[in-house]
């Protein structure tokens, strides 16, 4: 049982990692070329126009007045609203809705990655040096080397194109209305409306894009997995256990397998991360407006706001999977909680 004062201490410590996170956002783009008021006003403003809005900002104070009015903003979580991508929105209102779109299909793409990857890991432990071993580990080190947007591109040709198995380019059939958010899992809503139809429509649209981050996810913790087992096996409790006659298969699930998940949980972890970032390529490739798609595009335009509101968010996901990562962990081996 994970104690709360281990929890609430994980908690305490993820305040200076967002600290230091929601610094470095505000010096890049303090640093970053262009001025948000030449933005707001448009190119063809004039220079009165471009300082009256710089006044209204607050973009004369001093740079440690605009800083600390940065972190008041950013520790409840308001950031204004956007400048270009939808000006009658806040940068909260946009992140609502792309960010379940990205979190949903990280989720799938994670679950792939663990409900394939740990099970061929322990198998190629198991079987090391076989057949078996030889292809998972030629399939593994592929999964690693091939990139999503080359992956992305020829699954969409060949399922979506050529034969027509899968659709492309929306959540959901154009047929089904889209019900109103209560997760805003897509997937999850429809359940909980009881909107069968459209629950396997939504699951249908969301199988490609969640391979192609799933294949990457499963060859890294099956690599992890088989490296993990192989080194438990080989430990003195195992032997033990052998020498008494414990049945192999018995051995490994009841004694080996729970110690070689706690460095593939840290791995579970870290990729997570990784998968959201991954998912800027993916939902670029498959159209899909999620909150990568939202980062590039107000890049591209200097959406400041959204900018920062975007960073943030990804880093305070990130630090959320890592506090699971470390209750996991205790629940897997109590002394690390010691």
């Amino acid at each position: 049982m994970v104690s709360k004062r281990f929890i609430a201490k994980r908690l305490l410590l993820l305040i200076p990692v967002l600290f230091g996170v929601a610094t470095l956002v505000f010096a890049i783009l303090q640093l970053a070329p262009g001025n948000p008021a030449r933005v707001i006003a448009g190119q063809r403003a004039t220079e009165e126009a471009v300082r009256q809005i710089e006044n209204q900002l607050g973009l004369n104070d001093p740079i440690y007045i605009q800083y600390g009015r940065f972190l008041v903003d950013a520790a409840q979580f308001q950031f204004g609203n956007s400048f270009v991508i939808d000006k009658d929105a806040t940068v909260q209102q946009l992140l609502q809705t792309r960010i379940p779109v990205t979190l949903e299909l990280a989720l799938y793409g994670q679950l792939i990655g663990i409900f394939l990857g740990i099970p061929l890991g322990v198998l190629s432990a198991v079987k090391q040096d076989s057949l078996t071993d030889h292809l998972t580990r030629i399939g593994a080190l592929t999964g690693i080397s091939v990139p999503i947007f080359w992956s992305g591109p020829l699954l969409i040709l060949l399922l979506a194109q050529i034969f027509d198995i899968f659709p492309t380019g929306r959540r959901i059939a154009p047929i089904y209305s889209t019900p109103d958010p209560i997760t805003g899992l897509l997937t999850v809503d429809t359940l909980l409306y009881g909107q069968y139809d459209a629950f396997f429509s939504a699951v249908h649209h969301l199988i490609l894009p969640a391979c192609v981050i799933g294949i990457y996810s499963m060859a890294l913790l099956s690599r992890m997995m088989r490296s993990s087992m192989l080194e438990v096996v080989r430990q003195d409790y195992i032997r033990t256990a052998r020498a008494k006659g414990q049945g192999i298969k018995i051995t490994l699930m009841k004694h080996g397998f729970k110690n070689a998940l706690i460095p593939v949980i840290t791995v579970i972890g870290i990729q997570f991360g990784t998968l959201l970032g991954g998912a800027v390529l993916t939902e670029t490739v498959f159209s899909l407006n999620g909150i990568g798609t939202l980062l590039v595009d107000a890049i591209e335009v200097g959406d400041y706001p959204v900018v920062q509101g975007t960073v943030l968010t990804f880093a305070f996901l990130f630090t959320l999977v890592n506090l699971g990562v470390d209750v996991t962990y205790s629940y897997l081996d109590p002394r690390i909680e010691q």
